[in-house]
């Protein structure tokens, strides 16, 4: 507590402090902050013109609100953020559970403090981290967790009777007394704590072990949840949804390079170890798996792709690439689309299937849509480019072996064989002169994946790349058949 802070009832009064509501609160300091042109979420990318106007709405109405959206669209994350609209710290009457506002107190203990020590009643300040209650829903949550409980140690000591307020033990809702509530996944409360929720957030009253008790509390609570539980299956009940005052839809990255920004943000690729330099074509075709597979109707996409998936798919990129580096002595890590096929334990452990996605299978499915993202890629870049005598090199029988764990300088001189192959590298948005030879190993090997997705060249599991077959033998279409990533 800072010295210069009032430390009693009397000199708070003296102060000029003036009681208000913590959603007057956060209004103001919101205000202050869109005057600044501040960033209110910081981290958060891609909600600028969609998501955060409705929330800076809600919180100027001084709403409850909602946040639905599938997993991993920092629904979260925005609401912890929250936090940072409350003011650095507000006075509280010292052992208060319920952090009662010195000038208008709401429970028993704070009124019967008033009552003998009047304005020398000590005072506590309490920061804005400590105003910040989450809970997780989950089926098991009791009306003790979020309301209260009688205690009865409490009585004891105290010699109360088991009706005496001062016998309650308070759960998480009123201990988040002038601050933010947060509950995640609200669909999965039972419904006799969501009517004890609405029953709080309209009445002010609550009930514990059937006595009733008046105890307005002063809350910001706001929820996420999943639509489809929200809709489809109707487990949040009516009464409670109708007293959220805002209800406000997430979203995916709606953009390429929206998604490619989050993932280089959350992913952890500083590893303090060896340089890690990162092509941007290889950042774009580990975010376009996660878009391909938004799209997938072999994909359940009511669970959604959540944006962890090329998070997480990027950090074994990197290692896979890191690992190499190490066992060839190499200056520093350069990941290479190899390495993307080398990270689908990261991408099929995302995915939920549907019954047809089921009969393909995981891993073919990561496969596929690791070979369409470096085709979406390379199109993007360098589609229309001309790649005739590639194909053609492949066409009178040569092979060209690139093992996952071949050095990039080894890479190079294999790629040098291919007519044509390494004058494309400008082509796919590189400075030829400029690049690393693990760049120019990482862009060789993207056209060379996006020929083999258009079937114009193969790849074998012994992971070299020669002419198409010429028969429709292949399940995966051309060259996936029998593809092995490692090599084996």
């Amino acid at each position: 507590m800072s010295s210069t802070r009032p430390a009693t009832v009397g000199e708070l009064r003296e102060s000029g402090y003036r009681p208000r509501s913590v959603k007057e609160e956060i209004r103001a300091n919101l205000l202050e902050k869109l005057r600044r042109g501040d960033d209110l979420f910081p981290g958060v990318l891609g909600y600028e013109d969609t998501v955060v106007p409705q929330i800076v709405n809600a919180l100027l109405s001084k709403h409850d609100f909602i946040l639905l959206g599938l997993r991993g669209q920092a629904k979260s994350r925005i609401l912890r953020e929250l936090a940072g609209l409350l003011d650095d710290e507000v006075p509280v009457l010292r052992g208060s559970e319920v952090n009662d506002d010195p000038l208008n107190p709401i429970s028993r203990y704070a009124k019967e403090l008033l009552r003998e020590e009047g304005d020398d009643a000590p005072v506590a300040w309490v920061p804005r981290s400590q105003r910040y209650v989450e809970k997780l829903a989950t089926p098991d949550v009791t009306i003790a967790d979020i309301i209260g409980d009688v205690d009865p140690i409490k009585a004891a000591r105290g010699g109360h009777i088991l009706a005496d307020e001062l016998t309650i033990h308070f759960g998480l809702l009123p201990r988040a007394n002038r601050g933010v509530f947060a509950i995640n996944e609200l669909p999965d409360l039972s419904g006799k704590i969501q009517v004890g929720l609405f029953n709080v957030l309209q009445e002010g009253d609550v009930q514990v072990k059937g006595y009733p008790i008046r105890l307005p509390l002063d809350v910001l609570m706001v929820f996420t949840a999943n639509p489809e539980d929200y809709t489809a299956r109707g487990k949040i009940i009516t009464p409670l949804k109708d007293r959220i005052g805002s209800e406000i839809r997430t979203h995916y990255p709606r953009e390429l390079e929206i998604g490619v920004d989050v993932t280089r943000q959350e992913a952890w690729t500083e590893r303090g170890g060896l340089p890690v330099e990162i092509p941007d074509l290889v950042a774009e075709v580990v975010e376009r798996i996660a878009f391909l597979a938004r799209q997938d109707k072999r994909i359940d996409q009511r669970s959604g792709v959540s944006q962890r998936m090329p998070i997480t798919t990027l950090e074994m990129v990197v290692s896979n690439a890191e690992r190499r580096a190490l066992l060839l002595n190499e200056p520093g890590a350069v990941p290479r689309i190899v390495d993307v096929y080398a990270a689908l334990p990261a991408i099929t452990g995302k995915m939920e299937l549907e019954y047809e996605g089921e009969l393909h299978g995981h891993e073919r499915i990561g496969r596929e849509l690791v070979s369409s993202a470096a085709h979406g890629v390379y199109a993007a870049r360098a589609g229309g480019a001309d790649v005739d005598d590639i194909v053609e090199y492949f066409e009178q029988g040569a092979a060209l072996q690139v093992g996952e764990d071949s050095a990039a300088e080894a890479c190079l001189k294999g790629y040098g064989t291919v007519p044509g192959l390494l004058e494309l590298v400008h082509q796919v948005g590189l400075a030829p002169e400029s690049a690393s030879a693990g760049v120019k190993a990482a862009a060789c090997e993207l056209v060379l994946e996006a020929l083999v997705a258009e079937r114009r060249v193969s790849r074998t599991s012994s992971g070299s790349y020669r002419r198409p077959p010429h028969d429709d033998s292949d399940p995966l279409g051309g060259g996936m058949q029998g593809f092995d990533p490692f090599g084996a």
